[in-house]
């Protein structure tokens, strides 16, 4: 049993320390390890979401700084993990509702056989040297995340691939033959991970000058000073932050509980945007019937909060 440590009160200004890793090894004890870090995960205060799958691991989680780097110790306590890199920033509220452990096929989900980044990956670059490479006219720059990320934040000149699902990428790819119209390719994601996939289909494909932001946006808003940032907008996380903006300061967008989509304050305005029932994202494609269930789980929302509960849906 680990022993449980102090949580500090979420009401602090960046009290919870959230971290994000991922690390690709060869791990076929994957489905062994699940439950007991399940437990450490409960018994520590820390939620969040970790994948594991037999490539190795990816997640984010937060808890209390002693938490947090118990977790990490722990994983790096196991010879798979052993160089496993994280993430930092912090949130003034707990970002999660709950801690899952959950076993995948892959870590980040692309669907292609055989794509392993421990074979072949992209050319890692450093946020320090990225601003020169994707200013260079011989690069192409690649977002490889999805619209709803790419909605609220760009890197300026990037290609957006519009793609709903990681799963896309690979056909977007392979119906876009003007990408070898230039000798360099710079591909960037929220953290990293899918860059590691996304440069290894590249390359497997063909494509030989390929480069990736190491630490993806999050690393680069950590690191290089606003004033000198080709980043526009704010970078999309999967947390109650919603985005997070330079030096890792959180957001100021909302989420839609009815589609997950990020809001901004302009489109909270809008006559189509309800509270855990609707906007102008969704307004459209949801019917009456799912808005009026929607509206009662809004209204079992309010109901926990006026308890003092936190309703889990919400």
């Amino acid at each position: 049993m680990t022993e449980n440590l102090t949580q500090p009160k979420p009401e602090t200004a960046g009290a919870w320390l959230v971290a994000a890793l991922y690390h690709f090894a060869r791990f076929d004890r994957y489905q062994s390890f699940r439950d007991p870090l399940q437990v450490f995960c409960d018994e520590n205060g820390i939620k969040g979401t970790l994948l594991l799958a037999r490539e190795g691991i990816n997640g984010t989680v937060a808890g209390s700084d002693a938490a947090i780097s118990a977790l990490l110790s722990h994983l790096r306590a196991q010879p798979e993990f052993a160089n496993l890199e994280h993430k930092e920033s912090r949130a003034s509220k707990m970002p999660f509702v709950r801690m899952k452990v959950k076993l995948k096929k892959e870590i980040v989900t692309m669907g292609v056989e055989d794509i392993d980044p421990r074979r072949i990956v992209g050319t890692y670059v450093d946020p320090k040297d990225w601003n020169a490479l994707i200013s260079d006219p011989e690069t192409i720059v690649i977002d490889t995340r999805n619209d709803y990320e790419t909605a609220i934040g760009i890197f300026k000149g990037a290609v957006d691939p519009k793609t709903k699902t990681f799963r896309e990428f690979p056909d977007w790819v392979r119906n876009n033959p003007g990408l070898h119209n230039k000798p360099k390719i710079a591909m960037y994601c929220t953290g990293g991970i899918r860059c590691e996939k996304a440069t290894a289909f590249m390359k497997e494909h063909g494509f030989e000058d390929v480069y990736h932001l190491k630490g993806g946006i999050l690393k680069y808003l950590e690191d290089v000073p606003a004033e000198q940032s080709l980043w526009e907008g704010a970078c999309f996380v999967f947390d109650e932050r919603v985005s997070v903006e330079h030096g890792l300061k959180e957001g100021s967008h909302k989420l839609c509980h009815a589609c997950r989509s990020p809001i901004t304050a302009e489109e909270i305005t809008s006559p189509h945007y309800e509270e855990g029932v609707s906007c102008s994202h969704c307004y459209e494609t949801r019917t009456e019937d799912d808005r009026e269930r929607y509206r009662e789980r809004q209204r079992q929302i309010a109901l926990a909060k006026k308890r003092g509960d936190k309703h889990i849906g919400s």
